[in-house]
């Protein structure tokens, strides 16, 4: 992500896809101009363990309820709480969210939600920090988000970063469930092979 996003005070990037390697500088344009942003308008007692629809509350888990603010793409931060700066997630389809949860969505024809979602979780937590003088941060405010500089290519190479970085998510959300499988494999096989210490012998 790092090679594939241009540096701090460029606009191209060190590594690039050899079909856009003459396609010039990426355009700088602020959040407010390629997508809205708002906030949500429930509150965490509104989750239910049984939900229809997701429920982005001020974490990195994703709770469920029977409600749906939105329905479409999206990009969801937590805006106060726990790891804020650092909880993003990425949707397209039906959902709510928590009144101190910001919502990215309605992007522009000319932008590529998936890419903004990479780019955004890439670089908002070090605009987060240089925006406060504190090592923590108490809470997010819209200006934060609205004001923030994103610099976008063409839409087909945004597409294309955006297919990249997926796949490699999902190879790692593959490759984490057969380490947690292989986890309980072995604590399944060491409570066969050692003696259950509270197992009273003759």
């Amino acid at each position: 992500m790092q090679l594939l996003f241009p540096a701090e005070g460029e606009r191209t990037p060190r590594v690039r896809f050899g079909e856009f390697e003459d396609s010039g500088e990426w355009e700088d344009k602020n959040i407010s101009e390629i997508a809205e942003v708002t906030t949500g308008n429930k509150d965490t007692q509104n989750k239910m363990e049984n939900g229809l629809y997701p429920f982005f509350v001020r974490s990195q888990t994703v709770e469920r309820i029977n409600s749906f603010s939105y329905e479409g793409e999206a990009i969801l931060t937590s805006g106060d709480g726990v790891g804020v700066g650092k909880n993003f997630h990425y949707i397209n389809g039906k959902f709510d969210f928590h009144q101190r949860v910001y919502c990215i969505f309605n992007f522009k024809n000319s932008v590529f939600g998936k890419f903004v979602f990479y780019y955004f979780s890439e670089h908002f937590n070090k605009r987060v920090m240089q925006l406060t003088a504190k090592n923590s941060v108490d809470s997010v405010r819209m200006p934060m988000i609205t004001e923030m500089p994103t610099y976008l290519p063409s839409n087909k190479e945004q597409q294309k970063i955006a297919a990249t970085l997926s796949s490699l998510d999902d190879l790692i959300t593959t490759q984490t469930q057969k380490l947690e499988a292989l986890k309980m494999h072995k604590k399944g096989l060491m409570q066969q092979l050692f003696p259950n210490p509270n197992h009273e012998t003759l």
